[in-house]
């Protein structure tokens, strides 16, 4: 089991990762606000997801979240370091994503 802080690492670098992908951003038009639940570890982080960049990234639930992911600390590290593909994490039920439709298309562009 991943510690909160190898997380919040994690999330920050995932986070620093959308920004080496201006045009993928840029055509996604993303404006929402986001939470990432860590399961095994009882932790959430939030912040909002806008113009390729999550801002405001710090410790804490948004109950009111665009976007949710929940996911085992492990599978975060594993997925941020590129070991665990999202698409097959969430068809085996390890990732989570609850969002619009419309967010999940648009999000989609952004984790190629």
């Amino acid at each position: 089991m991943a510690t909160v802080d190898e997380c919040r690492t994690a999330l920050q670098e995932a986070a620093e990762r959308l920004l080496a992908h201006p045009e993928a951003a840029r055509q996604a038009n993303l404006d929402r606000s986001i939470v990432c639940h860590i399961r095994d570890l009882d932790v959430s982080f939030h912040g909002r997801l806008t113009q390729g960049r999550i801002e405001g990234l710090r410790e804490g639930d948004d109950p009111k979240a665009d976007i949710r992911l929940v996911l085992a600390s492990d599978d975060l590290l594993a997925l941020v370091a590129g070991e665990l593909n999202v698409a097959k994490a969430w068809a085996s039920g390890r990732l989570s994503i609850h969002a619009s439709f419309r967010d999940l298309l648009k999000l989609r562009s952004l984790i190629r």
